[in-house]
């Protein structure tokens, strides 16, 4: 049932971009998972709080768990504002210990992408599994056509491997 209920969301979210966003222009999305050796109350905590975030993901961050509150990574708190991470993302969503969505920008390598109107959007789902652990799957989605769009996309598709690996030493082993 579970899985039936997230792979419905998914087909929503990629059918009904969130609100004063533009759907895409492609199908085609990121995906990548890890089984890292956390339990799934440690998981979800690290990614949906702002204590939680600091033990992975960026120097520091904004994170305020409720519809439309802050999802901002700060890779580089010293950078002027705008370019020190995912300035002005927002949560679009939650089901406690299960789902997780954000929107998500550019990074400021890309202006003409980041600088734009358009945000893509992320969903990380975490799965319970034996041994105290938790299956993470990052599906980062929206993604228009283009040239900068393809190298956004290269870097990204990337990146979400690279913040896998920052989740995985994150937990004990």
């Amino acid at each position: 049932m579970r899985t039936l209920f997230l792979s419905a969301l998914s087909s929503a979210l990629v059918l009904h971009a969130p609100a004063g966003m533009a759907g895409p222009e492609t199908e085609r999305f990121i995906q990548k998972s890890r089984v890292v050796n956390c339990p799934l109350d440690t998981v979800w905590r690290k990614w949906t709080t702002h204590e939680g975030l600091l033990t992975f993901f960026g120097e520091d961050n904004s994170m305020e768990l409720k519809i439309g509150g802050p999802f901002e990574i700060y890779f580089s708190k010293d950078a002027p504002a705008g370019e020190r991470g995912s300035e002005g993302c927002k949560v679009i969503s939650y089901l406690p210990r299960q789902m997780f969505s954000f929107s998500w920008n550019a990074p400021p390598k890309f202006p003409a992408i980041r600088n734009g109107d358009y945000h893509t959007w992320v969903v990380v789902t975490f799965k319970a599994v034996r041994g105290n652990r938790t299956e993470v799957r990052i599906t980062h989605l929206g993604w228009l056509k283009g040239d900068d769009w393809d190298q956004v996309y290269q870097y990204f598709d990337k990146a979400w491997v690279t913040v896998l690996d920052w989740l995985e030493k994150s937990c004990p082993r």
